[in-house]
């Protein structure tokens, strides 16, 4: 073989091995894309604290990781759920779509679940009759309102609640047969719509996709969420009820905090602000 024909076959093996190279690195990126999408459709997701409702239990800035399979993670574009793993509980720190605009993530305590009566006196939290624990690291920053003083913010509208005297109310669960009439039609509006029917009010009558309607089956469960900062948080008394459709996934852990006031043009600041000692905190 002459130095000619050794060179040629020099350079095709060269750009044989480039090509392979290249397409073991296009394979990896596609698959590393790949795995990252499934892990984050169902798995782990991270998430940002935007505002302060959770003080102190969790601060504007911090981020976490969400856990999505834990209540049954659901398949993009398809609108299925995989089984959970735990049903929700009272206490649980869970991020959910808003049920007023499902494109924003909510993240708030659970405080009573699907089937509980739920109400609030002088701002104790009480679950069938039983006085709750408040947060370890939960606050109040406002007055207490007055029982009897009702506001017009709070959910259902016309109801007497206000935010330190809430209730009673029972959070519907999956095969409750409801009674709707002038009454109750503020409470059950949004569960109604929730699960896709268009709902309206004549007179006393309540009217459901055009036809009279005077009891309805509850086809899922909802839950009632509130804010550790239970002064400054736009949570379920003011919105309602959370529906089980919502769940994102409970919060787990805590692998960054730093001020978000601070710009990131101000590099030295914004990393003085890093709050060493949240990094790798657990929620609860």
């Amino acid at each position: 073989m002459n130095k000619k024909s050794k060179s040629s076959d020099i350079l095709k093996n060269e750009k044989a091995t480039t090509k392979n190279s290249a397409r073991e690195w296009a394979e990896a990126l596609i698959f590393a894309a790949i795995a990252a999408a499934i892990i984050r459709s169902f798995i782990i997701e991270a998430y940002r604290i935007p505002t302060g409702s959770m003080e102190n239990t969790l601060l504007a800035g911090d981020f976490l990781f969400v856990n999505k399979f834990v209540y049954g993670a659901r398949i993009p574009f398809l609108g299925w759920r995989l089984p959970e793993f735990k049903e929700v509980e009272n206490g649980d720190i869970v991020v959910f779509k808003f049920p007023k605009d499902p494109e924003v993530n909510y993240i708030k305590r659970c405080i009573a679940v699907a089937g509980q009566t739920l109400e609030i006196k002088n701002k104790e939290v009480f679950v069938d009759g039983k006085i709750q624990p408040f947060p370890p690291e939960g606050k109040f920053i406002g007055d207490t309102m007055p029982p009897g003083h009702p506001d017009i913010n709070i959910f259902p509208t016309f109801s007497s609640f206000n935010k330190d005297y809430y209730g009673p109310i029972k959070i519907p669960k999956r095969g409750d047969n409801v009674t709707l009439n002038a009454a109750s039609f503020y409470t059950y509006k949004d569960v109604l719509e929730y699960e896709g029917h268009s709902v309206s009010l004549m007179g006393n009558q309540v009217i459901v996709d055009g036809a009279p309607m005077a009891t309805y089956e509850v086809k899922q469960n909802y839950y009632f969420m509130m804010g550790d900062n239970r002064d400054n948080s736009l949570d379920g008394r003011y919105w309602g009820f959370m529906p089980e459709s919502n769940l994102v996934g409970s919060a787990l852990i805590i692998f960054w905090s730093w001020n978000p006031d601070i710009s990131l043009l101000n590099p030295i600041d914004k990393i003085s602000s890093i709050r060493w000692g949240r990094l790798g905190s657990l929620i609860h």
